[in-house]
């Protein structure tokens, strides 16, 4: 959230192969910190924490990636360079857990290479894979990425970025940007990553209560689910290229928010089943507000587990436990499903509409508040879904979704004829 403006402003007035290897290399270096987090006598989560930031600083990057998109394409590419990003980000995620559980065949103990001091175990070999990924990327920019800047109608322009001249090449265009839609697509932007990041969080508690998966399974199964979520991402990227260029931008923006509503909406509990209760928490007296004949109840219908067992169920330390129905896992399914439409839509659209309407000017601080935007919707996510549900239930924590997807479809509404790419705005372009 911090450094993405940074870098954003740097790559405006520098050759952006600068910002891009200077961040990678800050990436590089955190992970070999982290790597050798065990070397140092004392305050080793300090370094932990240190490495991960830094982690974090570096992918400030991808303000400058959007920004150098958006420069290099003309309005038709825009759409489909965006969603060939955002599905590579996709495949990212889904492989990541893939090498992450190949890794963990090594074991906690692994093997120690003295020369160097490097434990390679199942908690440090992810890191090393990073770090030689990036060293891997800063070769590749240096040898093939070359700037390159043209405006809306695909013609080569003039720009700081650029290290040698052209005599084809033709003056940025001038004009004013709507900062009305500037400030509302951030604002849209922040609920469509809010929403995920929170459905992200949600996932592990809920189907743990709901189900009494044990963290085992939570693990297992959740991490299926958010696999497929990814590859169900990739597809629906590659579909947005076509079906945006018959419908537009903004009908998908809108569709997608729509969608991911009906998703939310999903999932309100209904019915008269009730999740299984923990039978740990009930043998020590721990239900609150409820009367004896419950207790009877709730006793019989959640019958004691082995000692040895980890306990499973709703936590009755969560007083919803008691009076909420259980959500079925056909109703979790299919809200996974719809959300797992709905949110890659809105993503690349918000990115991709927000490029249009900034235009051919150097776009790397505006990126870089749309990037943080997002990282703030990623912090305060899984705080708002945590504090929520904890205290009140899925009931009123989806509930309060859908009211925020509801007021961020009134405000697209509301602003919709203003989402249109510079161009088309100052005339030069028809829509």
């Amino acid at each position: 959230m911090v450094a993405s403006p940074l870098f954003g402003l740097w790559s405006n007035y520098r050759p952006r192969k600068e910002p891009l290897i200077v961040s990678i290399f800050i990436s590089v270096a955190a992970n070999c910190l982290y790597a050798y987090v065990h070397l140092p006598a004392s305050h080793n989560k300090y370094y932990m924490l240190v490495a991960r930031g830094l982690v974090g600083f570096g992918a400030g990057n991808v303000a400058v990636v959007r920004s150098y998109i958006a420069g290099a394409t003309s309005l038709q590419e825009r759409t489909g360079s965006m969603a060939n990003t955002s599905a590579c980000q996709a495949l990212g995620f889904i492989l990541g857990p893939v090498f992450q559980t190949c890794f963990a065949l090594i074991g906690e103990k692994g093997v120690t290479w003295d020369t160097l001091k490097l434990q390679i175990n199942m908690y440090t070999a992810p890191v090393l894979l990073g770090a030689f990924l990036g060293i891997l990327n800063i070769v590749l920019i240096l040898a093939i990425l070359r700037e390159h800047h043209v405006d809306d109608s695909g013609r080569q322009c003039k720009s700081i970025n650029f290290e040698e001249a052209n005599t084809d090449e033709v003056q940025i265009p001038q004009g004013n940007i709507d900062q009305v839609a500037v400030v509302s697509t951030n604002i849209l932007f922040f609920v469509v990553l809010f929403i995920f990041a929170l459905f992200e969080t949600i996932v592990t508690p809920l189907t743990m209560d709901m189900y009494a998966w044990t963290r085992e399974q939570a693990v297992l199964y959740d991490g299926i689910i958010l696999a497929a979520l990814g590859v169900e991402a990739v597809i629906i990227f590659m579909g947005i290229k076509l079906l945006s260029k018959k419908i537009g931008e903004r009908a998908i923006l809108l569709g997608g928010l729509i969608v991911v509503w009906v998703g939310f909406f999903i999932l309100l509990p209904w019915g008269n089943q009730f999740p299984k209760i923990q039978w740990e928490d009930l043998r020590n007296n721990s239900i609150p507000n409820t009367t004896f004949g419950e207790i009877i109840i709730t006793l019989w219908k959640s019958p004691r587990e082995d000692h040895n067992e980890e306990p499973t169920g709703c936590p009755t330390e969560q007083a919803w436990c008691l009076y909420t129905p259980m959500i079925h896992l056909a109703q979790f399914l299919t809200s996974v499903v719809l959300i797992g439409i709905g949110y890659p839509s809105c993503n690349v659209m918000s990115y991709t509409l927000y490029s249009k309407i900034l235009g051919p000017k150097p776009q790397g601080v505006y990126m870089g508040w749309l990037t943080a935007s997002g990282s703030a919707a990623r912090i305060l996510g899984p705080v708002f879904i945590t504090q929520v549900y904890t205290s009140w239930g899925p009931r009123w924590a989806f509930s309060l979704v859908c009211g925020i997807v509801v007021l961020a479809i009134t405000l697209l509404g509301v602003v919709y004829r203003r989402l249109i790419a510079f161009s088309v705005r100052h005339g030069r372009i028809q829509e």
